[in-house]
């Protein structure tokens, strides 16, 4: 067991949250500014946060990332309707729905969508819902940062950039940000 005197917060001079993975790229812009911030909070003025971000890299590589040739990440993304065929009593045919994630350069990141291959109707909790020929449910976002714009971010939250470390490839960051004082 620990000495409890270690758990006192008053004995702590700087803390760290780790946030591991790219997670924060789920999030819209908002929202990302929004965790960073209760992050900076939960430091109560004293240390700092190291986080996971992917970075943006050539389209092609993300296209083969999120477009897969053996599918996982389309499996990934149409269990999501499986999930909502379970959890709230719907009926949507996974076979009438496809995987597409393109990659918008412009706001730097991929959207997952799940595509209607034909016109339907699904029932979910009892309510319809009608799918025309090509169009999608967006499913998910994957927000992609330069070094720059993860600075940016921080500085908006309460932050700045201390450090970055990036993998050999350029394609994965882990940051220190650290509070502004």
């Amino acid at each position: 067991m620990p000495d409890e005197k270690l758990l006192n917060d008053k004995d702590i001079n700087n803390k760290v949250i780790l946030f591991a993975g790219s997670t924060i790229g789920n999030l819209v812009y908002s929202e990302a500014v929004a965790l960073l911030k209760k992050s900076a909070n939960l430091l109560n003025g004293k240390g700092g946060m190291l986080i996971g971000v992917d970075l943006k890299k050539d389209p092609n590589i993300l296209h083969a990332a999120y477009n897969d040739s053996q599918g996982l990440t389309a499996k990934f993304n149409l269990n999501i309707l499986d999930n909502i065929n379970r959890e709230l009593d719907a009926n949507f045919n996974l076979d009438d729905f496809y995987h597409y994630a393109p990659y918008n350069p412009t706001i730097g990141r991929i959207e997952l969508h799940l595509v209607s291959k034909k016109s339907q109707n699904v029932k979910v909790l009892g309510q319809e819902f009608s799918f025309k020929e090509g169009e999608s449910i967006h499913s998910e976002n994957s927000h992609k940062y330069s070094i720059v714009d993860l600075g940016e971010l921080a500085l908006e939250a309460g932050f700045k950039l201390k450090k970055s470390w990036l993998d050999k490839n350029n394609l994965f960051s882990v940051n220190y940000l650290e509070l502004q004082n």
